[in-house]
């Protein structure tokens, strides 16, 4: 069984290296450096993640992993009872972060409230890292957070810490070591097997609920090295092309500024859950 506590290290040690990396390039978010520990206090620590992360992100594993969460049979519950939840994911060695994921998650769908987006993206802020449920399915955190990329073709160089492919299975493939892969030009993301993650895991969960532009935005957030550094442009398709504006969009969402007053819970809990209820039903399958 994984350790949450240790889950929690890896998965907040991963958020703000992406943070620190990525949300200067956000406008107005500059200041999210500011208020992250060190990262040279986190920096062993997402070394290690990355490396166990790139050498273990397999085809095979992918395929295996959509298997085993494709069915939907893990859990039944609530997506506000699923935010509970996740708030025993708590990084509880650094003060500096240790605040219930919910409050993240709120702090994140208030940005998008307050410029007025449509309800589906408000809601879609609300929940997009509701994925990392799979830390309490006993899932390592190499498999639930990071980075994601297309597998079954050559790893590209804009991937963060690249030098650890050298160790992943799929690098000395007579077919996945190859520019193109398994994949023709412009077959479109949506036939491509990205790393698993919470981003996949919770696609498939919300794929009936919520419209395709949520559903794109959730499977496609961490794909940093498309959407922000321009990689894998050969697999995209017109409708790739489109849909992509959504998640450069909703990026600045994400790269949330922790230094912002935390939100309270208990006064925006009505309108969260109403907003849930407009998309989802009391339970849904996990």
């Amino acid at each position: 069984m994984v350790n949450i506590k240790d889950a929690a290290i890896v998965s907040e040690a991963w958020e703000e290296y992406i943070h620190a990396k990525y949300a200067t390039t956000q406008g107005g978010l500059s200041a999210t450096k500011k208020v992250f520990r060190d990262y040279a206090q986190a920096e062993a620590t997402v070394t290690a993640f990355y490396k166990e992360n790139h050498e273990k992100q397999t085809l095979a594993h992918v395929l295996a992993m959509k298997k085993k969460y494709g069915g939907l049979d893990k859990a039944y519950l609530g997506v506000w009872e699923a935010l509970e939840i996740l708030n025993g994911l708590v990084d509880e060695s650094d003060p500096d972060t240790a605040m219930p994921q919910i409050v993240h998650a709120l702090q994140s769908a208030e940005a998008a409230r307050r410029d007025h987006q449509p309800r589906w993206m408000i809601l879609t802020a609300l929940i997009h890292d509701l994925g990392k449920y799979l830390f309490f399915l006993g899932e390592p955190q190499w498999t639930v957070v990071g980075d994601t990329f297309p597998v079954g073709c050559r790893f590209a160089h804009e991937i963060v810490h690249h030098d650890f492919f050298e160790s992943n299975p799929d690098s000395n493939h007579p077919v996945y070591s190859t520019p193109h892969g398994i994949y023709t030009p412009h077959c479109g993301l949506e036939n491509v097997h990205l790393s698993f993650g919470h981003d996949e895991y919770l696609a498939m969960v919300c794929k009936d609920y919520l419209p395709p532009e949520a559903i794109y935005i959730i499977r496609h957030h961490s794909f940093y090295s498309c959407h922000t550094d321009g990689a894998y442009r050969w697999l995209m398709n017109d409708h790739d092309h489109t849909m992509m504006r959504w998640v450069n969009e909703f990026n600045k969402y994400d790269l949330y500024s922790k230094a912002e007053a935390p939100p309270c819970v208990e006064i925006l809990k009505p309108y969260y859950q109403e907003l849930i209820a407009e998309y989802f039903p009391e339970k849904i399958h996990w």
